[in-house]
């Protein structure tokens, strides 16, 4: 197999109220941390998860006694699209399926027999559900490890295309496919090579990629960088972190890359240096956290930050407005002119109601 320029248009998948692919808006996935036994708590941690801007929410569901989760979580009022999470035990799947579930997430390769899996196929064709079919180095046959010699990319990718296959096999072709390494060099690869072989809607991400310094870094790359080669359809930060932590990141890559569907508002500051006579630090993670709530509306809009006149108005050009520090006292601009001048103290608020104003306009 070989890495191809030419990448193909995804096909799309309807996972409760959403599309995954085919040109859809982009969707920022978790994963509760509750176990499935406790309804009631995973249910409110589902409601988190939406308001901090989660699109797909995935359980881990592991007996049949917790199929009913998902029911109870839809009626405590969840509007997200809930995904199972299910390994070895195909009736698990099947019960999920029945209890409510939008989506079903296996490795077909660890449910057993062919006739298990074309069980499960054939339940999910009955309910117009699709299966995410989920590959990492942990999970890979035997036979293509002794292929290989280790989990690479041409590995993983042989391993997705495979399970696909069985799925296809039993003409089903409602299919997620899920390619996750913690290596972002190999993870790249993968996606690169499976979208270059398929059309099938891929969740991007990086597996036991570490806690939430390291683990955004190792994910804003991975995911970064297909995301601007036109490669992913979903995609989930996997974090050693409170779920919601993984929300935000998400949401804060798709800005980065000018891809979230939602709109933003992106905040650009300078590092500080000697010239710096405000508390830039401390007046741009105030002005972060007032807008962290604003719905942007779709909108896009560039706010700057900046320590000193020298890169103030000049650097921040491109920003739609901000500020400017100087002794005690911040320079408001927009387009690059300066406007007035307001006490520090009132710089915050100031940037606030100009962001709002702008929202409304």
């Amino acid at each position: 197999m070989s890495e191809t320029a030419e990448m193909k248009r995804s096909r799309a998948v309807r996972a409760g109220s959403l599309t995954i692919g085919g040109g859809a808006p982009l969707t920022v996935q978790s994963m509760t941390n509750v176990p499935a036994e406790d309804f009631e708590g995973t249910a409110e941690q589902v409601l988190r998860l939406e308001r901090a801007g989660c699109d797909i929410v995935r359980l881990a569901v592991p007996k049949t006694e917790c199929a009913g989760v998902f029911r109870y979580v839809k009626d405590r009022g969840a509007r997200c699209p809930l995904v199972a999470d299910v390994h070895f035990d195909y009736r698990i799947a099947l019960a999920a399926a029945e209890g409510g579930a939008d989506k079903i997430r296996v490795n077909p390769g660890n449910l057993g027999e062919k006739w298990k899996v074309r069980e499960v196929a054939e339940c999910l064709k009955a309910r117009g559900l699709p299966v995410r079919i989920g590959v990492n180095g942990g999970s890979l046959d035997k036979k293509l490890l002794e292929k290989y010699g280790a989990p690479t990319a041409e590995a993983l990718a042989e391993s997705a295309m495979e399970e696909a296959g069985a799925f296809e096999d039993c003409g089903f072709s409602d299919i997620v496919i899920s390619i996750k390494s913690s290596s972002v060099a190999e993870m790249l690869r993968a996606n690169r090579l499976v979208r270059g072989m398929s059309d099938y809607p891929l969740h991007i991400g990086l597996t036991e990629a570490g806690d939430a310094y390291s683990g955004l870094v190792k994910n804003a790359i991975g995911i970064g960088a297909l995301l601007t080669e036109g490669i992913g359809d979903t995609l989930r930060v996997s974090l050693t972190a409170d779920p919601e932590e993984e929300v935000r990141a998400g949401r804060e890559i798709l800005r980065a890359v000018g891809l979230d569907p939602r709109g933003t508002i992106d905040v650009i500051s300078c590092p500080t240096c000697g010239r710096t006579k405000i508390d830039l630090i401390g007046l741009a993670g105030r002005y972060k956290e007032a807008v962290a709530g604003i719905d942007p509306r779709g909108k896009k809009l560039r706010v700057a930050v900046m320590g000193c006149v020298v890169n103030g108005p000049g650097e921040a050009r491109e920003a739609d407005f901000g500020i400017a520090g100087g002794d005690g006292k911040c320079v408001f601009f927009r387009g690059g002119e300066r406007i007035e001048t307001v006490p520090e103290e009132e710089a915050v608020d100031y940037l606030v109601r100009a962001t709002l104003k702008a929202l409304e306009e």
